[in-house]
């Protein structure tokens, strides 16, 4: 027996569809704020962060995002990782920080 699934339904069918394909774009790395050094830590050069997905986003990818960020010839070293959802949203928690130093 087939049921009819109404207006109402097909909408919400739909709806669903569309935050699902959203949901799936939204786990792509971005730049975001990074996090401040510790209080009396001096940078070799300045900072940049990546918001990003554990699960779906790779060490080397984080490296050449932060790459693109940092000028000048600089090199990008992984200084913090957090997971505090104040910069990073909750589909991309993790908050990867760079510090951009001068290559050698």
């Amino acid at each position: 027996m087939c049921s009819k699934i109404g207006t109402t339904g097909r909408t919400l069918l739909v709806a669903a569809f569309a935050m699902g394909l959203a949901a799936c774009s939204s786990l792509t790395p971005f730049t975001t704020g990074p996090r401040g050094a510790e209080h009396g830590v001096k940078d070799a050069g300045p900072r940049v962060a990546i918001c990003y997905n554990a699960l779906k986003t790779s060490a080397e990818k984080l490296l050449e995002l932060a790459q693109a960020q940092c000028f000048n010839n600089s090199v990008p070293e992984r200084v913090d990782t957090d997971y505090l959802l104040d910069a990073c949203p909750v589909l991309t928690p993790g908050r990867a920080t760079f510090v951009c130093k001068p290559a050698k």
